[in-house]
């Protein structure tokens, strides 16, 4: 799983075998990890990109798979229901290519001139002790674009795209637990030092799962997004903004 993006990778050196030595910890596996989501978490994805998105992903699977329109969004609904990701069930079920499927989808024209996040959280993030990361279902470039149009690509150390959510041979995006653990491997922290910034709740569930902190963003729900009167039990904190964190 690489991280690529501005920094060099922070590691911590382990001790060498059969020695009883203590191994040396390093800064940065001591430091809170946070991980965030990108759409409708720090930028209004529903005035960028939702709804050219669901338009190109419709069109996709009509193309390639030879529906109607009709049967395309019945399709995409129940593999939305099933798997939590269209595109799982589009690979499993009709030998869909992931970056085929991802790249002609996310082509977007004029994405730059439509994002907007908030001023205030991006002064947040800038203040916010720790390292931080993106981990988003959505492919690098697009994501690598929004972060771009929004001027916060240096305030992060790493972007995880869905390109990087490979285990075992198969896709595996969020909300999968053993992908979530793999993070915590791959950034060289055990779970209980991450917290998963993010507007889906059914995420945060996973990430509650595996021992990771959870805040539950919701500046950016779309209007419509199901809202429990009550925070759930796996949500450690409910905000409407970056500031709250610090």
């Amino acid at each position: 799983m690489h991280v690529p993006m501005r920094r060099q990778q922070p590691g911590g050196a382990g001790s060498a075998a059969f020695t009883w030595s203590p191994a040396p910890v390093s800064p940065a596996a001591l430091q809170k990890v946070w991980l965030f989501d990108l759409d409708d978490t720090l930028h209004d994805a529903s005035h960028a990109s939702m709804a050219e998105l669901h338009v190109s992903m419709g069109r996709y699977i009509e193309h390639n798979l030879g529906l109607s329109k009709a049967e395309s969004d019945a399709l995409r609904g129940r593999y939305w229901r099933k798997y939590g990701a269209t595109l799982l069930g589009l690979v499993r079920h009709h030998g869909v290519q992931s970056a085929h499927f991802l790249y002609h989808t996310h082509l977007l024209p004029g994405l730059e001139e439509r994002v907007r996040g908030h001023g205030a959280d991006i002064a947040a993030l800038r203040r916010l002790k720790g390292r931080k990361y993106i981990l988003t279902n959505a492919p690098a470039a697009y994501a690598q674009r929004v972060l771009d149009a929004l001027g916060i690509s240096h305030l992060f150390d790493g972007l995880l795209s869905i390109e990087d959510m490979h285990m075992f041979g198969d896709l595996r995006p969020k909300p999968d637990a053993r992908m979530l653990r793999a993070v915590a491997v791959r950034l060289r922290v055990p779970p209980s030092r991450c917290v998963l910034v993010e507007d889906t709740l059914v995420h945060q569930k996973s990430a509650r799962r595996v021992g990771m902190g959870t805040v539950w963003m919701q500046r950016w729900l779309p209007v419509g997004r199901h809202r429990p009167h009550r925070r759930p039990v796996y949500v450690d904190r409910r905000v409407g903004r970056l500031l709250d964190l610090l």
